[in-house]
């Protein structure tokens, strides 16, 4: 028996998937909004990191469905208790990572532990290197059979890669062919050749390599510890899986929360100008002056202080961090949202002067319908680019802060605990480098596929590319 936790950001992340979802039927049935998507998805750079940022999205979305299982019953005790420990979808697809814990270090794809153990071997003392619990556990003689035993695993997922993905691409090419007029060997060849509408060759290698990972952490995980052990033996893959929903919730909610600001007082400052725009400038000039770490320590620790003396107020560790996560979020979001600001009040300085602006104003059209109807719409493109270069900003900024520990809460998994973590284990001796190149490399991910994105949806629905009428 399970009982459902909802938290704060579980809470909040349902929410904007709804608003996507709105957004997407909202797309879907205006013509002039398709066609700028369809746009998009028919360059390599955009159908690709989207399919990146979509990936990013389902492991949070697994990650974000909390339960809690039942202790077992007592004798003549009817009363159901619940572990105090809060499970999600994506845990129990990752139970085999999760138990798969070991004594301590263990680098990737390794057999024995990193560092030498004193045991005793036929009654004598020796220094030397465990065999792992789990990791490689299923060969008889490491030295002998691991290189053989991942080069066949290796070839097998290969194979398995380019089998589903060319599966997925014939089902989308048979959907494709009962639309159109085309035959299946027409809609295949097409794709082939690379021609058509979208870049199919482009979606079908990303499509190998997303089965390949997926296979990768579905088959090969359970037989070897893929990016290593920490110093408590925990496997390094599982923590990077369960860090991406910290990232994506930070730079997401954030965002969401610095928008409102951003766009109303920037528009309402660069419109109306006059002492409107002074109490504007004076507000976010004075909030620039604060340091922002400062305050953010300040907000933090205000937290730590409150939760400390209530901790009736939390029933799990679970709720704890997600508080904590979540004043995270606030925080940034009031911290971040001047410099959008800053920049929407020029570009709207700019547009009022416009002549169909002053000739919506000679008709009596209302300011309110003016700054939506004619000047949002022009600035748009510079929101949405500025919201994904603050997106990656805040998802690298969640890293430094959680270094300097004034981050998310250290039970919390996350690539600045990670890296926080790395810290010390770099100046070891053998050096432990796998737990800073895996949350390295996730953020890097990430974060490119975002930037990369945002160019393209830049391009997109940038105003004077619309009147250009080209594709760049």
């Amino acid at each position: 028996m399970i009982t459902p936790v909802f938290l704060w950001t579980d809470i909040l992340l349902g929410v904007l998937l709804v608003f996507l979802s709105i957004y997407v039927f909202h797309v879907w049935h205006t013509p002039p909004l398709r066609q700028r998507w369809q746009q998009i998805l028919r360059r390599p750079i955009g159908a690709v990191s989207l399919l990146v940022l979509l990936t990013y999205l389902l492991v949070a979305v697994l990650d974000s469905m909390h339960f809690r299982t039942s202790l077992a019953a007592a004798e003549h005790s009817r009363e159901v208790h619940y572990s105090v420990e809060v499970l999600s979808v994506l845990d129990v697809i990752l139970t085999s990572l999760r138990n798969a814990q070991e004594r301590t270090y263990s680098a990737p794809f390794a057999t024995h532990a990193y560092v030498r153990e004193t045991l005793l071997v036929a009654g004598v003392q020796q220094r030397i290197y465990p065999r792992l619990k789990y990791g490689g556990a299923h060969l008889d003689d490491p030295a002998q059979d691991r290189g053989a035993d991942l080069k066949t695993r290796l070839g097998l997922l290969l194979v398995k890669g380019v089998v589903f993905s060319a599966a997925f691409i014939l089902l989308l090419a048979s959907w494709m062919s009962a639309r159109g007029s085309n035959s299946l060997t027409g809609v295949l060849s097409m794709m082939i050749r690379g021609k058509g509408l979208y870049p199919w060759r482009s979606l079908a290698l990303a499509l190998l390599v997303f089965f390949m990972l997926l296979f990768m952490i579905t088959d090969l995980s359970s037989l070897y510890h893929i990016l290593g052990t920490d110093k408590v033996g925990q496997d390094v893959l599982y923590q990077t899986i369960k860090s991406v929903r910290t990232g994506l919730v930070i730079g997401t909610l954030t965002t969401l929360v610095m928008l409102p600001f951003a766009i109303i007082l920037g528009a309402m400052a660069g419109y109306f100008r006059g002492w409107i725009d002074d109490l504007i400038q004076y507000l976010y000039t004075t909030l620039n002056s604060v340091p922002g770490v400062l305050l953010i320590a300040a907000s933090v620790l205000m937290l730590q202080i409150y939760m400390d003396k209530n901790p009736e107020a939390f029933e799990t560790m679970a709720e704890r961090a997600d508080m904590r996560l979540l004043f995270l979020c606030l925080i940034l979001g009031i911290t971040s949202w001047t410099g959008l600001c800053r920049m929407l009040r020029g570009e709207v300085l700019k547009l009022r002067e416009m002549e169909y602006i002053q000739a919506a104003r000679c008709f009596g059209v209302s300011h309110v319908r003016i700054i939506l109807r004619h000047i949002l719409p022009n600035v748009m493109h510079i929101i949405l680019i500025t919201v994904v270069l603050d997106f990656s900003g805040l998802v690298l900024a969640e890293a430094v802060l959680s270094y300097i520990g004034i981050g998310v809460d250290p039970t919390t998994f996350s690539w600045g605990n990670m890296i926080n973590s790395a810290r010390l284990e770099m100046a070891r001796e053998p050096v432990v480098w796998w737990s800073l190149m895996a949350a390295f490399i996730s953020m890097f991910v990430l974060v490119l596929s975002a930037n990369l994105f945002a160019d393209v949806v830049r391009d997109a629905f940038d105003p004077r590319t619309m009147m250009s009428g080209g594709d760049r």
